[in-house]
C-alpha cells in the first residue's frame, strides 16, 4: 500500500454499497476494498481506480475477518438480518466502522464491548434512520429543553401510476415490514405502540405536492438516547397508498403464518411478495426522490420558543443513475468512514448520530461533504 494511504473495507457491494465503495475511491488518498458474497454485485465495480474486489461469504467469521485485517476503517452495508452478528465480530477486532446496516437488534447493546475495545462505531448512517437523528441531536444540543420531535420521510417515484403509486428503491421486504412492525413512539415521556399505517395525516412539501404519512418504526436509538417527551417518526407516500396496504394486511396477505390451499401449505407473506415485488421494481428510465423532513420544537436558553426544521428534497442523479435513496443513505455513512479513518472522529463506543450531532465541526463537516454531492440538508430556525 502507498504510504499515506487509507485501507477502508466495504462489507456488502449492493446498491448502497457499490455507491459507498464508489466514492470512497475517488479520493485519491483511500483504497477500498469491496467485498461481497455476489460476483453479480462485485462485476458492477470491476475497472475502478483504487477498488479491490473480493468475493467472500461475510456470514463466515473468518472469511469477515480476513476482509477486515489491514482495513483502517470499515464500512458496513450487509442486510440487516447479518448486520448485528457483523457489527459485534468488527468491534472484536479492534476495527473502526460506519454502518448502515439497520439490525433489527439494538446497536446499544454492543455499547459496552466498543468501549472495552476502544473502537469508534456510527451506526444507522443513512438517510433516516441517520440525517434525522442528526438533525435531532443537532437540535437538542441547541435548546435549553426539548418537548417534541418528528420524523417525516419517504422515498417515492417522480411520476404516480395506479394503483400503488409506489416503487421499491430499497429491500421490498423490508418495506412490508415497515407496514406490519408495531411502531413505538414516545408520548409524554413513556413508550407507547400504534399499529404501523396508523394515523394517517396529509403534509404539503414544495416540489413534491401533497403526502400522506403514517406511524412507523423508526425511532430506534432515538428512544433510549435522547429524553424528548414526544416523539414519532412517519414515513410517507401518495395519498392513498396506506389504505391499500391496509386491506392487504388485514386480509392476511401479509401474514408468515401457513395456510392450506387446495392441500398446499402456503405463507401468504411470500405470494404477496412474489406478486407486489414485480408490480415495485422501478425501471432503470424512472426517476425517484427521497424527502425527508423533520421538526423539533422546544425552549431556547433565553426561554423563547423555538422550532429547528431540517430539510431534504433529493433525486435521482441524471449523470450516473444513482438513486436518490441509495445516495442519500450512502453518502452519511462514506463521510463518517473518511472522518473515522482520519481521525476526525474517535470516540469509544456505540454512536448513532444524534450523539455526534452535538458536535459542531462533524455537523457541519456532514452538511457540507453532502454540499459536495449535490445532496442539500437545510436547517433552519423559526419561533414557535
Amino acid at each position: 500500500m502507498i504510504r499515506g494511504m487509507k485501507r477502508i473495507t466495504v462489507l456488502g457491494s449492493g446498491l448502497v454499497g457499490g455507491i459507498m465503495a464508489r466514492d470512497l475511491a475517488s479520493d485519491g488518498n483511500i483504497l477500498v476494498r469491496s467485498v461481497d458474497a455476489s460476483q453479480k454485485n462485485l462485476s458492477k465495480l470491476e475497472g475502478i481506480d483504487r477498488i479491490e474486489l473480493r468475493q467472500a461469504d461475510l456470514t463466515a467469521e473468518a472469511a469477515l475477518l480476513d476482509a477486515i485485517a489491514d482495513a483502517d476503517a470499515v464500512v458496513g452495508a450487509v442486510p440487516g438480518w447479518m448486520g448485528q452478528a457483523m457489527l459485534r465480530t468488527v468491534i472484536t477486532a479492534g476495527k473502526p466502522i460506519s454502518d448502515i446496516s439497520f439490525a433489527p437488534e439494538d446497536p446499544l447493546e454492543l455499547d459496552g464491548l466498543a468501549r472495552e475495545k476502544g473502537v469508534t462505531a456510527i451506526v444507522d448512517c443513512g438517510v433516516s434512520p441517520g440525517l434525522s437523528a442528526l438533525a435531532i441531536g443537532r437540535a437538542a444540543s441547541k435548546l435549553a429543553r426539548t418537548d417534541t420531535a418528528v420524523i417525516y420521510v419517504g422515498g417515492l417515484p417522480v411520476e404516480r401510476y395506479w394503483p400503488f403509486e409506489y416503487r421499491s428503491v430499497f429491500s421490498p421486504t423490508d418495506v412490508i415490514e415497515e407496514y406490519t412492525r408495531p411502531s413505538r413512539l414516545v408520548e409524554h415521556g413513556e413508550v407507547v405502540v400504534r399499529e404501523a399505517l396508523s394515523e394517517v395525516e396529509l403534509l404539503d412539501f414544495p416540489g413534491v405536492g401533497t403526502l400522506e404519512a403514517f406511524n412507523t418504526d423508526g425511532l430506534r436509538t432515538l428512544i433510549r438516547t435522547m429524553k424528548i417527551p414526544m416523539m414519532k417518526e412517519k414515513t410517507m407516500r401518495y395519498p392513498g397508498h396506506a389504505d391499500r396496504m391496509r386491506m392487504l394486511r388485514e386480509m392476511g396477505l401479509f401474514s408468515n403464518d401457513p395456510v392450506e390451499v387446495d392441500g398446499v401449505s402456503v405463507v401468504p407473506r411470500r405470494l404477496t411478495e412474489s406478486l407486489l415485488f414485480e408490480k415495485w421494481r422501478r425501471p432503470a428510465h424512472e426517476r425517484e426522490l427521497t424527502v425527508l423532513r423533520i421538526i423539533v420544537e422546544g425552549e431556547a436558553n433565553d426561554g423563547s420558543r423555538k422550532r429547528y426544521v431540517h430539510d431534504l428534497l433529493d433525486h435521482t442523479d441524471p449523470a450516473t443513475g444513482w438513486t436518490s435513496m441509495a445516495r442519500t443513505t450512502g453518502f452519511p455513512c462514506a463521510i463518517m468512514a473518511r472522518a473515522i479513518a482520519d481521525g476526525r472522529c474517535s470516540t469509544a463506543g456505540i454512536l448513532p448520530l444524534e450523539l455526534v450531532a452535538p458536535d459542531d465541526s462533524l455537523f457541519d463537516h456532514m452538511i457540507a461533504e453532502l454540499g459536495k454531492r449535490g445532496v442539500s440538508f437545510h436547517e433552519r430556525i423559526e419561533n414557535a
